[in-house]
């Protein structure tokens, strides 16, 4: 038996997610990581690779960064035009921005030291169609300024119990959020993007499954004058058993940055 060398290289990419159902392969749906193992097989016209994300997305969450590590047995990539040769067989949905080669003492897993998530969404007429993969409008008004007032209230170190997607006794719900807040919407723009927008932007190490869409969902629910600022402060007592219901769309949701240990 031969011996098998092995190859390590972190992959920095974009996406948008709309038609795709999140990172993770599954079964008879489309998802990104299927869609980039297929194209990896395809140009190195071999399958002895495995691909890992940092983190996975949900359907239809996009991504603006994203780190995937490449395990690849027996040959090194190609040293010149892979990178060029990748992107023009990914679909035009993804992206490769940069190939790195590192080593095997690397993990994509515990590299990342914080994440950035932003939301974006607007309110009153409803969008131009062509907007719906990227942004999700709500239709009458929000009190945004309640809403700006309740995002921060999320920074810091709390128990996100609430905020997590059916936890069981032994979840880790205690988590720490470095920022949180809504602003006016200039990162992203479009000539068919309402002329006003905003973004609910988070920063931290890490999030529950779902938990920004449930942290924009009681922030909707906030600025459409459901619930109360109080309501939304039990939300984040731990002694308070709130279950939230209102998961916000995934298309609004945007995986925005990444930043790995140097």
């Amino acid at each position: 038996m031969m011996f098998e060398k092995r190859y390590y290289y972190l992959l920095k990419i974009q996406y948008l997610g709309f038609r795709y159902h999140g990172w993770q392969k599954q079964p008879d749906v489309l998802t990104i990581e299927r869609m980039m193992e297929r194209t990896f097989a395809y140009v190195l016209g071999r399958k002895n690779f495995k691909l890992l994300a940092s983190g996975r997305t949900d359907a239809k969450v996009s991504a603006n960064a994203a780190y995937v590590e490449l395990f690849l047995n027996d040959e090194k990539l190609p040293e010149n035009g892979f990178l060029e040769l990748l992107n023009t067989n990914l679909p035009q949905d993804i992206r490769c921005l940069e190939i790195t080669e590192v080593d095997k003492t690397f993990n994509v897993m515990d590299a990342p030291v914080s994440k950035e998530y932003i939301y974006l969404f607007s309110y009153g007429d409803k969008n131009h169609p062509f907007a719906a993969p990227y942004m999700v409008n709500i239709a009458g008004d929000l009190d945004i300024a309640l809403m700006q007032e309740a995002a921060r209230l999320f920074e810091g170190e709390h128990d996100f119990r609430s905020y997590a997607y059916k936890p069981n006794p032994a979840t880790q719900t205690i988590g720490h959020i470095t920022s949180s807040e809504i602003v006016p919407n200039t990162l992203y723009t479009a000539n068919f993007f309402p002329e006003k927008s905003f973004v609910f932007r988070v920063n931290g190490k890490g999030f529950k499954r779902y938990q920004i869409r449930l942290m924009m969902g009681i922030l909707f629910d906030l600025g459409q004058g459901n619930l109360t600022l109080d309501y939304l402060k039990k939300t984040l007592d731990a002694s308070q058993e709130i279950k939230l219901t209102r998961i916000a769309q995934a298309s609004g949701l945007l995986l925005h940055d990444v930043k790995l240990k140097k």
